[in-house]
């Protein structure tokens, strides 16, 4: 439920969409009710269209059953980047992103590539975001962390690609929007091939000038099919992308091995999840598109990220036993600085959140109700010591929202 100008609504009443452009022109705050007096909103304007989205940094004064709830950023790396690398404007409904990687380079660096690739999973520096940061910004604000029962059966690659779409649409780097710098493979079709070709090579752009101009880089996020080696060094293959496998120089692909062997293995393990790849590339003069530096992210059949094989069995689990949370992620942080892995919001209204622990129990371990980390209470998993501890009770939900939330980043985008 919402008050916008005095007046009540809910997302699907009439007259809702006209109370949101009139709450736009007179620059008014909505208020979500799912709590006491509410939490303030705003209006923000895609094309012709209005959204109502919650204020930055309020995710946690929801009610957790809320569609606006997010978990306090203390509990995820999230808070390294906000406001810093990651900035919103209300005004415009914008996010203005700092990354710590090129998006061009120089001629002179062609011919080496092979010297300078890297494989990128952490920013170098507290203020930008990495290609690891950028695609747990990307999954976040697309609420592909978020789940519920009834997404069951339904969050595919075409819905994955449509909400990062529309993250992607409402996000500025480098001063441009990043939509158009980034190429999220279309679900392929082989009635469409000749279509779905003729538009990436639109969005590829003319071939590169002279070798001493820059040269653009795009970003290509996508599933990985397949890592083969090809008659010179190795080529990654995406799913959706059968006709432009990416090459791989051979110093990058051991790289990405050793950096990556987890993920790795476990994608190899495992034929129902999927293994996301996020980099950076360039297409030569004869059309080839060549990976400059990329990051992995294993995530499980719902595409809900998960890190190593305990975050596998407690996803896993949760979505079997039909719960509704919230996976926390790492974003700049560290693969071994933990924190937590979930944040359980079915639980009478009281977030309660999961942490998986590697090693002997300790006295510093934060109690079971801890509110320097903004949580109800804590559920731990020692995993050196014991077998997985049963779930919190799930409870009665609190807020009538819950029913009708779409599970994606504004309110009147299509719902899940």
């Amino acid at each position: 439920m919402y008050l916008v100008n005095g007046h009540h609504y809910k997302l699907e009443d009439r007259g809702f969409a006209e109370a949101l452009a009139g709450a736009h022109a007179a620059h008014e705050r909505p208020r979500c009710l799912c709590r006491g007096t509410g939490v303030a909103m705003y209006v923000a304007r895609f094309g012709d269209d209005y959204g109502i989205k919650r204020m930055p940094y309020t995710g946690s004064q929801h009610a957790p059953d809320c569609p606006s709830y997010e978990p306090p950023i203390e509990l995820s790396g999230a808070g390294g980047v906000l406001g810093s690398a990651v900035v919103e404007d209300p005004n415009s409904g914008l996010t203005t992103l700092r990354l710590a990687f090129a998006l061009s380079r120089g001629g002179a660096r062609a011919a080496g590539r092979a010297d300078t690739a890297e494989v990128s999973s952490v920013a170098t520096g507290e203020y930008g975001l990495g290609l690891r940061g950028l695609l747990h910004y990307l999954w976040d604000r697309a609420e592909l962390t978020h789940w519920r029962p009834a997404f069951a059966g339904k969050r595919s690659w075409a819905v994955v690609r449509a909400r990062l779409l529309s993250v992607a649409a409402r996000s500025l780097a480098r001063g441009e929007v990043l939509a158009g710098k980034l190429d999220l493979p279309e679900v392929f079709s082989v009635e469409r091939r000749d279509e779905i070709n003729e538009r990436r090579m639109r969005q590829w752009g003319p071939a590169p000038g002279p070798p001493s101009a820059r040269r653009r880089l795009m970003l290509l996020l996508g599933e990985l099919k397949e890592l083969a080696p090809s008659r010179y060094g190795f080529k990654a293959v995406i799913k959706h992308l059968p006709d432009h496998p990416f090459m791989l120089p051979e110093r990058l692909y051991r790289k990405m091995e050793r950096r990556f062997e987890r993920e790795l293995s476990l994608w190899g393990s495992s034929k129902a999840s999927h293994l996301v790849m996020i980099a950076t590339f360039d297409v030569n003069d004869a059309g080839v598109p060549s990976i400059e530096q990329l990051s992995l992210m294993l995530t499980s059949p719902q595409w809900i990220p998960v890190e190593d094989s305990f975050d596998e069995q407690l996803v896993q689990r949760l979505v079997n036993h039909g719960r509704r949370f919230i996976k926390t992620l790492g974003y700049n942080l560290p693969s071994c600085d933990r924190r937590y892995t979930a944040v359980l919001t079915d639980c009478n209204g009281q977030p309660t959140a999961l942490r998986i622990v590697v090693g002997a129990k300790t006295d510093g371990e934060p109690a079971k109700h801890d509110p320097e980390y903004g949580a109800s209470a804590i559920w731990s998993w020692h995993v050196n010591s014991e077998t997985m501890p049963d779930l919190p009770a799930a409870g009665t939900p609190i807020c009538g929202a819950a029913a009708t939330a779409s599970g994606v980043p504004h309110q009147t985008a299509p719902r899940e």
